[in-house]
């Protein structure tokens, strides 16, 4: 499967990860594809300058390779969600929300967090997503 990310300050496009690897739990993909154009996590992915970027990257890799794992990476939002949690640079706060499909790593939606509580938009429109791939 071919899986394109960003990864660092440089652009990691088209790892080939086999099917049948051995040292990942998850494969690590954006969220489905909408009918045209990338997914919504990639693209905000791309808007983040490339040290939050590479933050945010690293910590998806280390939830992908280390999985199972708990805070304060990682927590569970319940309805079989996840949230992957990064501090970027200047004090902000990035949670990007996946839930575990058919063994894979799916990223649902991503934002910068601007309050403690996980707004409920947000979340509402992760479990949609999760909904249209189930």
């Amino acid at each position: 499967m071919w899986v394109s990310f960003f990864l660092q300050k440089r652009t990691i496009i088209g790892a080939f990860l086999a099917a049948n690897e051995t040292t990942a739990r998850f494969l690590l993909r954006p969220f489905l594809r909408p009918r045209a154009g990338s997914g919504p996590v990639r693209e905000w992915l791309k808007g983040l300058p490339s040290d939050d970027r590479k933050i945010v990257g690293e910590d998806i890799k280390d939830v992908e390779f280390a999985w199972p794992i708990g805070m304060p990476l990682c927590r569970s939002l319940g309805r079989g969600l996840w949230e992957v949690r990064s501090t970027l640079t200047q004090g902000r706060i990035a949670r990007v929300l996946f839930c575990e499909h058919e063994g894979r790593m799916i990223l649902l939606h991503a934002f910068i967090k601007k309050t403690q509580k996980t707004p409920a938009g947000d979340l509402e429109l992760a479990i949609k997503r999760k909904k249209e791939i189930a």
